[in-house]
Parts: C-alpha cells; structure tokens; sequence
C-alpha cells in the first residue's frame, strides 16, 4: 500500500528578538539570524528581513526548478543566479505605507547542465507554474521577470 502525502500542512516556527535590529527564527533544529547592517543599527550577523525575503526567491527557484529538471528528465546541471531587486523604501522608512515595496525583481538563472536551451526552457515554464514563492511575489503585485539561459 502505497503512502499518500499530505497536500497541506501546518508549518511551525519560532523566533525570538535579541534586539530592535537582530532577530533568530527556528525551524525543527535549524535556527537563522536575521539583522540589519551595521550602519542601519544592527550587528550583520545575518540578511536583513528583506534580504531573507529576497533570498527565499532564489532558494525555491534552485529547489522547483531542479524537481521539475528531474520530472522532465533534463539535466540543467546546477544552476547560479543573479538578481536584481526595485524596492520602494518609503514604507521601511514610515514615510508612508506602501502596497507592493518590491516594485520589480529581475532573476537571471543560469544551468551549466548539458541539457538545450529548448529544453532549459521547458524546465523554466514549468518552475514558474510551481515555485510558491515566485507566486508570492507575483500575487502580491511585484513585476518579476525570470530568465534562464545556458552557461
């Protein structure tokens, strides 16, 4: 008998803020820093809130994006990223509240796999179709532009 997997959980995570800048999140056994840089009155000791945020993008990307490879039987090899971030600070600075604070984000994947670029781009139609936070950004009113190209 085969096991069925759950199509949705709850997830649980904790934190605790060690100052106003710098703050830990944990995760089963796995706890992150995240902090502000020094000269916005943090200590460095991880990404800032948003810099997590951005991350996150690039982390699921790199996850669904090697998933959908191995559905497809693509070999895209591993792959590198470079992004580029418009983020309207008005909000962070409480000048005003801002609906959409990342205007646009810009994504360039790149697979040093062996796979064609034909195929590469079945992989990267089907990783936009999956990778949730991809879908956040979008949802939530943010241009974002993902490219993938071969190394």
């Amino acid at each position: 008998m085969a096991i069925r997997q759950k199509t949705t959980l709850t997830i649980k995570m904790s934190g605790k803020g060690h100052s106003h800048a710098h703050s830990t999140t944990t995760a089963g056994n796995i706890t992150v820093n995240i902090d502000e840089p020094v000269e916005r009155g943090g200590t460095n000791l991880g990404f800032s809130p948003t810099e997590t945020a951005y991350s996150a993008l690039i982390g699921c990307t790199n996850v669904i994006g090697n998933k959908c490879a191995k559905k497809l039987g693509v070999d895209i090899g591993h792959l590198s990223f470079d992004m580029e971030i418009d983020f309207d600070r008005r909000g962070v600075l409480l000048m005003e509240e801002v609906e959409v604070p990342f205007k646009a984000i810009r994504l360039s994947v790149t697979s040093d796999g062996p796979c064609s670029d034909e195929d590469l781009q079945r992989v990267a139609t089907e990783t936009d179709k999956f990778c949730p936070i991809g879908k956040l950004y979008i949802n939530s009113g943010t241009d974002l532009k993902v490219t993938w190209q071969k190394a």
